[in-house]
């Protein structure tokens, strides 16, 4: 029986609350609406949708002593992943609220998320992550980790894959040590300017050669509904997502999509048949409301067939 992939998982698990209005948005005044709370966060939002594709997974986190820190608990046992985290009785579990507007579309979020600060480089100090890292095929982490963990992290990779999830446009700045270690980064158009240190008015190609010259060797940039672009290597490509028969929610659709990538890039794919995958996943978080795709073999599968072959970018 062959052996599924291991991965090891470092990064944001919390509570995340999305509100949608209702009617058209008005800034600056009451807007009716819904609230929804589930658990997520970049890495186990990520890590649900590789397990779902066969891998195994394990979660590093940090979280509170309150109530929410058991609904957290809960999901990632729910999920079939192991629980790692440190548990800190008398600190808050991070949370993130996001606002998005009757279409889908982000309108604001807000991140409470002081423990991470203050936690993970302490935890990856920890000896079980040296041997938890030595189990495992890969790791996967997010920018919700300041950078002295994320250097502290990948020099203990040794040489093993690191996928990161860059989070926000403010976070994905604490890569930049970390860049050459990194197998692939994600991240979408507005963190790919931010980290190559560009305008947002920058070309496709622009923002491509800005992350080669930062010291990344391969990256997948996502932009809404637009061409995800993706380089190696081999050179830079794009995969245009199909598109969705219903948008419910693009919250998780770049979580899916770095989390179904990373699945098949362990099974052996190169990124740019890996990313085909990836984006079928992202297709199916946006049609759900939640923020992780439920879908089964054949689901993908259909998906899947809806994705075009990459186009090679020059």
């Amino acid at each position: 029986m062959v052996r599924s992939p291991r991965v090891l998982a470092v990064g944001g698990a919390h509570i995340d609350r999305r509100g949608q209005v209702s009617g058209a948005y008005v800034p600056a005044a009451s807007n009716p609406g819904t609230m929804r709370e589930d658990v997520g966060g970049g890495v186990f939002n990520a890590l649900r949708s590789t397990v779902r594709r066969g891998v195994s997974g394990s979660l590093l986190s940090v979280r509170g002593g309150d109530a929410a820190a058991d609904t957290v608990s809960r999901a990632i046992a729910e999920a079939g992943i192991a629980d790692l985290s440190a548990v800190f009785l008398d600190r808050t579990t991070p949370s993130y609220t996001a606002l998005i507007d009757r279409e889908g579309e982000l309108l604001v979020g807000f991140a409470d998320m002081a423990l991470y600060e203050l936690a993970f480089a302490k935890q990856i100090r920890r000896s079980r992550v040296r041997e938890e890292i030595a189990a495992a095929d890969a790791v996967l982490c997010d920018a919700n980790l300041p950078s002295a963990a994320l250097e502290r992290l990948v020099s203990l990779a040794a040489g093993k894959p690191v996928f990161a999830i860059a989070i926000s446009p403010a976070k994905v700045v604490r890569l930049t040590p970390v860049l050459g270690g990194l197998a692939v980064a994600f991240m979408n158009r507005r963190e790919a300017v931010a980290l190559a240190g560009l305008d947002d008015a920058a070309s496709q190609k622009t923002i491509l050669d800005g992350l080669r010259s930062a010291g990344l060797d391969s990256a997948v940039v996502t932009a809404g509904g637009g061409p995800v672009l993706g380089f190696d290597r081999g050179g830079s490509f794009a995969v245009v997502p199909p598109p969705p028969r219903k948008v419910v929610d693009v919250t998780g659709a770049g979580d899916a999509l770095a989390g179904a990538t990373v699945a098949a890039l362990l099974r052996g794919m190169p990124l740019r048949a890996a990313l085909r995958e990836g984006v079928a996943a992202a297709t199916l978080a946006i049609e759900s409301a939640g923020a992780v795709p439920d879908f089964t073999t054949a689901t993908f599968a259909q998906a899947l067939a809806l994705v075009p072959e990459e186009q090679k970018m020059t």
